[in-house]
């Protein structure tokens, strides 16, 4: 990138139609920075009250262990991954400016497409997973009201989600804010009535009777809970508290950036389980279809309010990672408006979703290697930019995250070979779950020399994302403390 890139940015954005935000990933001008840390709670909570935390239960339960157990790691999970995620958006405040943006400071400008390019991946793939979720959803709803079980319904399901999506990812920031406070209190309102109903089929003495797991087991379920959710965030964290005031208190922004993101996923995922530990039959439906599967237990009258639900909880996650998409399209060095980039983004989400809710024979076993497997690399990113916090005493100099020679440089090595070797550590120390999966066969290689035992116990405890989030922080933290002081120096 030039020197005139952050100018560039915004010129091109400045020709956006009327309505549609016309920042993309220049900094935030003092005039447009508004509002309080509490105003963090709708987005985060509104892109995470989505039933479906509710078939987390049963992937969770998957792992083999108890009830208890479980709410342990759900709870642990959710809670430790959102907070990543507030503290990444202290960043936000610090600098004003994209997550993806203020990477640079660790990875230098040109560096920084590495972990760029990686977070348009995961973003998008996380937006193809929640619309082919509401296709499936809906599709499901029709077929039991007696509208049909062919594409038909799929088609019209995917044109009014996508429509959704991809036009408040368009719009922009002030539109997805005004959005999600609306999807909080509908969904949550929906999902209230949702328990009520469904509390009739828990069975506690079921639940109760599930067999506790081991050890491996608990920490295999804990990395999932942790890259399912919050982990999945961490690379957007900033994208919203960037407008805030830089007088905002600290403390507000990580509390209520965790607050919002974790309430809805801890309430939803607990009583999933609940659900699952109750019906096999439903444990078992919701690997296929995991959110239409929630419908068997509802009545009639109730499914079109649950479509309402499922719908909304899924676009309102689905909004937040295609705007954040884009402005890691337009970090990675591509010179398009940011809206341009929403658009192309959500061309893409179509494509998979299409794929996924059309073809595709299972959802739990791609979804779950898709996690765990991008899980790493955004690990080892999220290690690194967690420590560049800590150690970080003075705000961003906003103009050289754009210029190559200035204080943050063209291409910082320690930072991408963190996450290099991150990530392959991480890669060889997870092994995919499902066999039908058989394009991640080769992941696990450094269980080969393992012992047995050591292979049968923790081989799928998924060691890797953790290992890599580790090697991310004390890497950083160890080595990259003189150059942080150099650069608060100048």
């Amino acid at each position: 990138m030039s020197t005139t890139e952050a100018k560039s940015a915004a010129s091109a954005d400045s020709a956006a139609p009327r309505g549609i935000e016309a920042n993309g990933i220049n900094t935030i001008v003092e005039s447009q920075r508004k509002g309080r840390a509490r105003g963090l709670f709708w987005p985060w909570f509104g892109s995470n009250v989505s039933v479906l935390g509710l078939s987390y239960g049963a992937f969770v339960l998957g792992f083999g262990i108890s009830f208890w157990q479980a709410t342990i790691v759900a709870i642990v999970g959710v809670v430790a991954s959102f907070l990543l995620c507030g503290v990444i958006a202290l960043a936000g405040k610090r600098g004003s400016a994209p997550t993806m943006v203020l990477s640079r400071a660790m990875f230098g400008v040109r560096g920084n497409r590495l972990p760029a390019v990686i977070s348009w991946v995961l973003t998008v793939g996380w937006e193809t997973a929640l619309t082919a979720l509401a296709v499936l959803a809906t599709s499901t709803v029709f077929a039991r009201l007696g509208f049909g079980s062919g594409p038909a319904p799929k088609i019209v399901a995917l044109i009014v989600v996508a429509a959704l999506i991809v036009g408040a990812g368009i719009i922009g920031f002030d539109v997805i804010m005004r959005l999600q406070k609306w999807i909080t209190i509908i969904t949550g309102v929906l999902t209230i009535v949702y328990v009520i109903l469904a509390l009739p089929h828990v069975n506690l003495h079921a639940v109760a009777a599930l067999p506790s797991g081991s050890a491996a087991a608990m920490i295999g379920a804990l990395v999932f809970v942790m890259t399912g959710f919050g982990l999945g965030w961490v690379n957007a964290a900033a994208d919203y508290s960037r407008y805030l005031p830089r007088t905002t208190p600290s403390r507000g922004v990580v509390g209520w950036t965790t607050f919002g993101g974790s309430l809805a996923p801890v309430i939803l995922v607990v009583f999933g389980l609940l659900l699952a530990g109750s019906s096999k039959s439903l444990s078992t439906a919701i690997g296929g279809d995991p959110i239409g599967a929630l419908t068997g237990i509802l009545p009639i009258w109730f499914l079109i309010p649950f479509v309402i639900v499922a719908i909304l909880g899924l676009v309102g996650g689905a909004v937040l990672d295609i705007y954040s998409s884009g402005l890691a399209l337009l970090s990675a060095g591509i010179r398009i408006p940011r809206y341009v980039a929403a658009l192309i983004d959500g061309v893409v989400m179509i494509a998979g979703a299409v794929y996924v809710a059309f073809f595709a024979n299972d959802f739990v076993a791609p979804f779950e290697a898709f996690l765990i497997t991008l899980g790493v690399p955004i690990a080892a990113w999220c290690g690194v930019f967690i420590a560049d916090i800590a150690l970080r005493r003075k705000s961003y100099a906003e103009a050289d995250l754009y210029n190559p020679k200035g204080r943050y440089g063209d291409v910082r090595p320690l930072a991408i070979l963190l996450v290099v070797v991150g990530t392959a550590i991480g890669w060889g120390l997870v092994l995919n779950t499902d066999s039908a999966v058989t394009w991640l066969n080769w992941q696990g290689y450094l269980f080969g020399p393992a012992t047995g035992a050591f292979r049968e116990n923790w081989a799928y405890a998924n060691l890797g994302v953790l290992a890599a989030l580790v090697i991310g922080f004390l890497g950083t933290l160890l080595f990259g403390r003189a150059a942080i002081r150099r650069q608060e120096s100048k």
